[in-house]
């Protein structure tokens, strides 16, 4: 699969091309609409929340305080979302490409990880410029954004692929996919801080893959802190086995993708 990905990467480029000239340069305002989403979300957590959040954040006073902390956890979060869902509509969405067309079927998903990572590329300029500005830049704590979003990756494909093959036989699962990844969003500690939440309840979001995926990331953000690595094992293990189960349900089940599609 390596080997084929590798030999169709024009295609793939072209692809990721395509699908970011489709979105933005047909527009007036271009890839500014890739920022205007978020930018309005950070907005109005920010207008809603930061009163309250404020004040959680080891008490600081610093205004941007709260932004910083959501876009360190909200950027991240899209692009794991992004591609979660781009992996598990692809096959369908290129059904007819599929039927016409020879090619491995895999470079769909990498093409559409790929275009989840333009779209997040813009994003992480536009904030590591924000922390430049403001004084705020977190020095070489900020390379461990890359094993972090590494493994916060593989997860993602692991699973959209998962699901995108699913997809293709049993179509609710799209719109299963939408509604758990908005719980999954509000269970994680990305609008407010991990330290919000009741001990009671800990033990159970402990089973968030996420949660301390989004708090080493804040952390590297606010604190400069690094993040716990053994707290990550579990993470690891979880990407590994969704990864397998993509692949085996891929390997299994692509054959039968066309008579289905």
């Amino acid at each position: 699969m390596t080997r084929s990905l590798w030999a169709y990467r024009g295609f793939i480029a072209g692809m990721v091309a395509r699908d970011f000239r489709s979105k933005y340069l047909q527009s007036l305002l271009g890839a500014f609409w890739a920022l205007a989403v978020p930018l309005v979300m950070i907005a109005i957590y920010t207008l809603v929340f930061a009163e309250v959040m404020n004040a959680r954040l080891q008490g600081s006073s610093d205004p941007l305080a709260y932004s910083l902390f959501l876009m360190a956890g909200l950027f991240p979060w899209m692009f794991f979302a992004e591609t979660v869902t781009r992996c598990q509509t692809v096959f369908v969405e290129q059904g007819g490409l599929i039927k016409k067309a020879s090619f491995p079927r895999s470079s769909l998903p990498a093409a559409a990880a790929l275009s989840a990572a333009v779209n997040f590329g813009i994003l992480f300029v536009l904030y590591l410029c924000l922390l430049a500005l403001t004084g705020r830049w977190p020095g070489s704590a900020l390379l461990l954004f890359i094993p972090l979003l590494v493994l916060q990756q593989a997860l993602a494909v692991g699973l959209g692929v998962l699901l995108g093959t699913m997809h293709v036989f049993f179509r609710d699962t799209g719109h299963v996919t939408g509604v758990l990844l908005q719980f999954w969003f509000w269970l994680t500690p990305i609008v407010y801080p991990a330290a919000v939440i009741p001990e009671r309840f800990r033990g159970a979001l402990g089973f968030n893959p996420m949660l301390r995926l989004t708090t080493a990331y804040q952390e590297i953000v606010l604190g400069s802190e690094l993040p716990s690595w053994n707290a990550l094992l579990p993470l690891a293990f979880l990407a590994l086995l969704f990864l397998a189960l993509g692949y085996l349900a891929f390997r299994k089940l692509s054959g039968e993708m066309v008579d289905q599609l």
